[in-house]
């Protein structure tokens, strides 16, 4: 018998430090197991599609302490939306998408917290700045004022070694200290963003301060 949601919450909760945030992630998992999770003690829920996540929003509406993450690439006519119904986004992925969601979080008096999603090593099949382009980025991302920017989120090339994965960990942990020495008052790389369901203890070795767990707590999606 395979353990339920629950059961698997409780277990990875033993091996994170208690300041890790785990984030549960819920593409494709109904309701019902969302609450069984909730009910072990997970706050944090993220989603990657925006119908499916408001969708879930209404129906789980009784729960008003959720904190709701959005996780996917965002659309230009969705990111309204998006400012409108999340409290964490962690896909922030070029100065003209912070740019368009600062106009519009002024706009909706939203002031959400936000990564900046780096790639620090080539990866052609995902969105987010590449390093050099990221720092020369820095000035104008400070001016996005309405946006509380609270640190970087990564994801990782397929087919990493242990070793090779730990290392891109450790670059983006270094990327922030970087930024934070530069003393820009909008850019406070307090938080990282990094590690899912196989490379999530490398990730807190690196110093993750949140986790993005989807397969290990719910199974395969299909």
């Amino acid at each position: 018998m395979t353990d339920s949601v629950s059961q698997k919450i409780k277990s990875i909760a033993q091996e994170i430090p208690q300041d890790v945030r785990l984030i549960a992630i819920t593409k494709q998992v109904s309701v019902e197991r969302m609450r069984e999770a909730y009910s072990t003690g997970v706050r944090d829920f993220g989603e990657n599609r925006l119908q499916e996540a408001l969708t879930k929003r209404e129906l789980l509406q009784d729960l008003d302490d959720i904190n709701w993450h959005f996780i996917g690439h965002i659309q230009k006519n969705k990111a309204k939306k998006v400012i409108e119904n999340f409290d964490w986004i962690h896909s922030l992925d070029s100065l003209a998408l912070a740019q368009r969601l600062n106009r519009l979080a002024i706009e909706l008096k939203r002031m959400p917290k936000v990564f900046l999603q780096v790639k620090v090593l080539p990866d052609p099949n995902k969105y987010g700045w590449e390093v050099t382009n990221l720092l020369q980025d820095l000035e104008q991302l400070n001016l996005c004022q309405q946006l509380d920017i609270q640190g970087l989120m990564t994801i990782l090339p397929l087919g990493l070694s242990s070793a090779e994965t730990l290392a891109a960990f450790q670059k983006t942990q270094k990327l922030a200290t970087t930024i934070q020495q530069k003393n820009y008052s909008n850019l406070k790389m307090q938080e990282l963003s990094m590690g899912m369901s196989g490379d999530y203890l490398l990730a807190i070795q690196a110093g993750a301060t949140m986790i993005r767990l989807g397969r290990i707590i719910f199974g395969e999606r299909h």
